[in-house]
């Protein structure tokens, strides 16, 4: 039998990277049935917020059956595919906070600005990731990307973003605040992977004395990160939703 296809047919027990891109994978397909199926349920503004919702999971659990089968087979980090991933999925996150701000006068720019962050982030971040992994050089472009994404967390905690969610309604002011704690708190697990994974990620220090055995950990991070973060927008936006839905269908009997 073909090596290659028997590792990516079995999963060892103590494989626990490998587990987490199988469960990964699951979650995120059993995800995005969830939110797709719910759209019916919806009043007609929300249906887009749960549609984007859907495609940010399925879109995940898509390059995680791939993830998960490169790692099977190689045992090594799929950068390439999750930066793949995020370069789709993080803009459609950050159009989230555009949708639900929309009808507090939320403006084309601002939706933008995020999604021009989001995607230079990702991309310096790939390239100090995949391209000088190796090198001290490394925590350059991991800064780089940290300025971008501190950016983001401005204008979504304090800037244009906060202004418009405080003019909004008490449920989209407190939907908007939890996906802020997301991208705060849920988003900064990257970096830590960075930093396990690139011989320079903490300015310059070689954390890990074998990035090559560090991969796992790295991706373990990655992967419960992306679970939280990418599932749990998508529950935020589903209550936003049905809460918002439920009130007007109050309101009109």
């Amino acid at each position: 039998m073909n090596p290659v296809l028997l590792a990516v047919q079995r999963l060892a027990a103590d494989d626990y990277t490998g587990f987490t891109f199988f469960v990964g994978t699951m979650a995120m397909m059993a995800a995005s049935v969830f939110f797709f199926l719910s759209i019916s349920t919806v009043d007609g503004k929300w249906k887009t917020s749960l549609l984007v919702s859907g495609l940010i999971t399925f879109i995940a659990a898509v390059h995680y059956y791939y993830m998960r089968d490169y790692w099977g087979s190689f045992g090594e980090s799929p950068t390439f595919f999750r930066y793949v991933d995020w370069i789709l999925t993080v803009p459609l996150m950050c159009v989230e906070f555009y949708l639900i701000l929309k009808a507090a006068g939320a403006k084309v720019g601002l939706l933008w600005k995020l999604i021009a962050a989001s995607v230079f982030m990702l991309v310096t971040g790939y390239v100090g990731e995949a391209i000088h992994r190796y090198d001290s050089i490394s925590w350059f472009w991991g800064a780089i990307s940290g300025a971008a994404y501190f950016y983001i967390v401005y204008l979504i905690w304090f800037g244009e973003a906060r202004k418009l969610a405080n003019a909004s309604s008490p449920a989209v002011q407190r939907a908007h605040n939890v996906l802020c704690w997301f991208v705060l708190v849920g988003w900064a697990i990257y970096p830590v992977g960075y930093i396990l994974g690139t011989a320079g990620g903490l300015f310059g220090a070689q954390v890990s004395a074998n990035l090559d055995a560090a991969a796992g950990a790295m991706n373990i991070i990655y992967n419960i990160g992306d679970a939280i973060n990418k599932i749990g927008f998508g529950l935020v936006i589903y209550t936003l939703a049905t809460t918002m839905s439920s009130t007007a269908s109050g309101k009109a009997a």
